[in-house]
């Protein structure tokens, strides 16, 4: 199966990806790893261990559908079985999810579909709840909208901090995605 991964920042999720992979515990390929911009840590990540990157940096483009047709190109030069948007921060246009139907691969830092958006760790803390979690779900042309894959449940500690639970949701979802490519490798998630 061969993926091509998405990132925006620091790359932990991508990391852990890779480690599963080289170690043999993980048959995908990784065809390449893509950021919005240039510089992320999650691009280093992906030239230590030697795998093919590209940049769409949105602020090379006069405007949105600019970018959304470079990325779209970019991405299907790999042809990827599947796309990975791994603390990929950008909204991609319905164009890609329609290039890509049933194959782009979102994670969340929360039990969807509560605490959508970008502060999905935020959320959940200032409204109270006692668990929550990381999903993994098929995205479609709504804000981490689409089929869930699956989920994991995290605890709210009392002394939580955005940073601290956001931590512990961090390995929940590195752990879930290995687990769901797998399964997406092996054909059992349809």
């Amino acid at each position: 199966m061969r993926i091509v991964v998405l990132v925006s920042g620091a790359g932990s999720n991508l990391q852990a990806v890779i480690d599963a992979v080289q170690s043999g515990d993980l048959p995908v390929e990784i065809a390449a790893v893509g950021a919005d911009r240039p510089g992320t840590l999650g691009l280093e990540r992906s030239a230590a261990a030697g795998l093919e990157t590209f940049v769409v940096n949105f602020r090379d483009y006069a405007t949105r559908a600019d970018w959304d047709a470079a990325l779209l190109t970019a991405v299907a030069a790999y042809e990827p079985d599947y796309v990975v948007s791994s603390g990929f921060m950008r909204i991609v246009a319905p164009g890609f999810i329609d290039a890509f139907p049933g194959r782009y691969v979102n994670t969340h830092p929360a039990l969807l579909p509560s605490f959508p958006g970008a502060h999905g760790v935020r959320d959940a803390l200032a409204y109270g709840v006692k668990v929550t979690g990381c999903t993994v779900h098929f995205a479609d042309a709504g804000v981490d909208t689409g089929p869930i894959i699956a989920q994991a449940p995290v605890a709210v500690l009392d002394d939580d901090t955005e940073d601290t639970l956001h931590e512990r949701i961090k390995v929940a979802e590195r752990a879930l995605l290995i687990e769901v490519l797998g399964k997406l490798a092996a054909g059992s998630v349809l």
